[in-house]
């Protein structure tokens, strides 16, 4: 496989899972963020995944090493992206902040370099629009936990090259990834899949149908889901999941995408999930 130079923009959950799976895959990999502290974070998370992966004899000391020798922590991103192949974006779920971050990029890289972004809900051909060369601009949205999880969904938007579309498949296939091809539509595939199931099951705590643990156990025992929808929600992120909830109402006009309360108050009341300790779970414990 070829050893492209990838940066991933952007150090949080997603960020550096991305950056872990593509510098064990032999990528020089950079790992950009403005915030030295969410860098350090992401530093110690790797490290933590890695020898979990040690201790289990899924990741071999050499593998481990290797992994990190091949990872770079930047706070410029200037540094971070220039004379990368593949640059990913997986910055919060914002149309005007991914715009103007693809803006800069693109000063930086060469015309050859893909720019891809993680986003599971927001329009690629419009984070593209205004670069020159929107045909390099697609979307590669990875899945949570980033080193376990199987699917890539490559998102190709009306203008993305055939070549790009190609390189793209073959650089998740050197990741170990199962890869999906989509047309830029509100949702892609998957987002609007589980999202839609995820608020129901958030309906269903609403209305007391059952306990979030219950409904939980009823999607991964009944229909094998590896994590429950309210369980995927906390690890997600509550204000992401309402993020993407009014985006794809407004967007689909569909009452199945419609927030339900109980998700607005719990982000307002700050309970959002893994990151913040607590959500339909306590994750302090």
């Amino acid at each position: 496989m070829s050893r492209e130079t990838v940066t991933v923009v952007g150090a949080g959950t997603m960020g550096h899972g991305i950056a872990q799976v593509a510098a064990m895959s032999g990528h020089p990999t950079r790992i950009y963020d403005v915030s030295e502290e969410v860098l350090k974070r992401a530093d110690e998370a790797i490290r933590r995944n890695l020898d979990k992966g040690v201790e289990r004899e899924k990741v071999t000391a050499a593998q481990r090493e290797s992994t990190l020798e091949n990872l770079r922590f930047e706070s410029y991103l200037e540094p971070a992206v220039t004379g990368s192949d593949i640059v990913i974006e997986a910055a919060p779920e914002s149309l005007d902040l991914k715009k103007n971050l693809f803006g800069e990029i693109e000063t930086y890289v060469s015309a050859s370099a893909i720019l891809a972004t993680n986003t599971s809900s927001l329009p690629i051909g419009r984070i593209g629009e205004d670069l020159n060369h929107p045909e390099r601009v697609l979307g590669l949205h990875f899945f949570n936990p980033v080193h376990i999880m199987a699917l890539l969904e490559i998102v190709r938007a009306t203008a993305t090259s055939e070549d790009v579309l190609s390189r793209a498949k073959a650089f998740g296939a050197g990741l170990g990834k199962e890869c999906i091809v989509v047309r830029d539509v509100p949702g892609f595939a998957t987002s609007r899949l589980g999202l839609v199931i995820g608020l129901e099951a958030m309906r269903m705590v609403e209305q007391k149908v059952a306990s979030a643990e219950d409904i939980d156990k009823a999607m991964t025992l009944g229909y094998r889901h590896p994590v429950g929808p309210l369980k995927l929600t906390d690890m997600v992120g509550l204000d992401v999941r309402l993020a993407i909830a009014e985006h794809l109402h407004t967007a689909l006009g569909s009452e199945a995408f419609r927030p339900p309360e109980i998700l607005r108050t719990m982000v307002e009341e700050g309970l959002l999930g893994k990151k913040a300790g607590r959500g339909f779970y306590d994750w302090t414990v």
